[in-house]
């Protein structure tokens, strides 16, 4: 006869049943939930410094007019100025120590056609110097090497008509564009030079309380090919106030041109 089926020597009580399963005791107690502590805090988001002042984010270089006590500053126009600064730009002292060499009415035009064709570039700010008192132009000058990624502008190509010199001209001239690249573009340096042999320049420099930072030995070649030696300076934001006080009091001493000029 056959055995049991397979199936029947499963079920509980049959014959030939194997002994209880094994009782392995209660769940093993893992304890509580491991507490990982409240979540790290990385801190406050990274201070990258203050953000920048409007005027640095509006550093976009462009023809403008700036006006003082008794200077103005226009926009350098052929039209409206190359006859009038012809009538002053002829002295040749006004070129003894400069780069541009002036002797005629041509080369004074294709200086400042120079000029506005860096403006036209994105490289330069050209004004014609007008003395309020009289209407007539007094001089030239210039924002140029202009780096709007650095912030930083160079004052120069400036020559002041034989009258006007040691008058308040030039000091309110050079007042009224640091003020306009340091509080209006934003600027965080301004830079200044000149031929190494120019003392009174150099002087002038120092005397408004810019910073002398060393000499380039044979930079740059005049129009007629010969070296020069420059001589670099600067002013940086940090020092303006102290500059721009400076400046307004040497205003305060300096006169008016005379009567008739």
């Amino acid at each position: 006869m056959a055995g049991p089926s397979r199936a029947a020597e499963t079920q509980p009580g049959a014959a030939g049943n194997a002994e209880p399963p094994v009782n392995a005791g209660p769940p093993v107690n893992a304890g509580p939930p491991v507490n990982a502590g409240p979540p790290v805090n990385a801190g406050p988001p990274v201070n990258a410094g203050p953000a920048p002042a409007p005027s640095a984010r509006t550093f976009a270089p462009a023809p403008v007019t700036l006006t003082g006590s008794s200077v103005r500053l226009e926009p350098l126009s052929l039209e409206h100025h190359l006859d009038p600064l012809a009538s002053i730009a002829l002295d040749p002292d006004l070129w003894r120590w400069t780069l541009n060499v002036v002797q005629n009415r041509d080369d004074l035009r294709r200086y400042l056609e120079e000029a506005l064709r860096e403006q036209a570039e994105g490289r330069s700010v050209p004004f014609a110097t007008i003395h309020l008192a009289t209407g007539r132009a007094a001089g030239c000058t210039r924002f140029g090497n202009i780096e709007t990624r650095h912030r930083r502008v160079e004052i120069g190509w400036t020559w002041i008509g034989r009258d006007y010199q040691r008058t308040r001209v030039n000091t309110e001239a050079k007042l009224l564009m640091l003020e306009h690249a340091f509080e209006t573009w934003g600027c965080h340096r301004v830079e200044l030079k000149t031929n190494v042999l120019n003392q009174r320049s150099r002087n002038a420099m120092l005397r408004i309380g810019a910073k002398e930072e060393g000499i380039l030995r044979k930079h740059a070649l005049n129009d007629q090919g010969v070296p020069r030696d420059t001589v670099y300076y600067s002013v940086i934001d940090d020092e303006w106030p102290m500059v721009k006080a400076r400046l307004h009091a040497m205003l305060a001493e300096h006169r008016e041109p005379k009567e008739g000029t």
